[in-house]
């Protein structure tokens, strides 16, 4: 018998009649704050970790990128054909023009004998062709 497992627990019970007394028996429970201990031997664990270095590594892809370039290639198309435009604010307020040039953070809108405006792209609610039908 192991050192710190009670004898008593390991024996078989004996016949019971109707007439004797359940006797309590004693559980034994590990002890769960000591790691159980490792079954594998050292030196399988060295032969899987030297399988591991030696397989290729595979690049791993990454998932759809964030940009899909769709707002350059629009502000692009309305460049080249100078298409009259409408750009709606946050606001409310209506900017018609042609798009001349535009970046990341803002375009430039020609509005023909005006002044050309340089608006910030956020405070823009949206943007459609003046010959379209305004969209809510």
């Amino acid at each position: 018998m192991k050192d710190g497992i009670d004898s008593t627990a390991a024996r078989q019970a004996p016949e019971r009649t109707h007439e004797e007394e359940f006797v309590s028996r004693k559980l034994i429970r590990p002890s769960l704050s000591s790691p159980a201990p490792r079954t594998e031997p050292v030196s399988e664990r060295r032969e899987r970790l030297e399988r591991t270095d030696r397989m290729p590594s595979v690049p791993r892809r990454n998932g759809p990128s964030e940009q899909t370039h769709a707002e350059n290639y629009y502000y692009q198309k309305q460049i080249q054909g100078k298409t009259p435009v409408v750009v709606v604010m946050k606001d409310g307020e209506e900017v018609q023009g042609v798009i001349e040039w535009y970046d990341r953070s803002c375009i430039k809108v020609s509005r023909g004998s005006s002044s050309p405006l340089l608006i910030y792209k956020p405070s823009i609610r949206y943007i459609y062709k003046a010959g379209e039908a305004q969209k809510p």
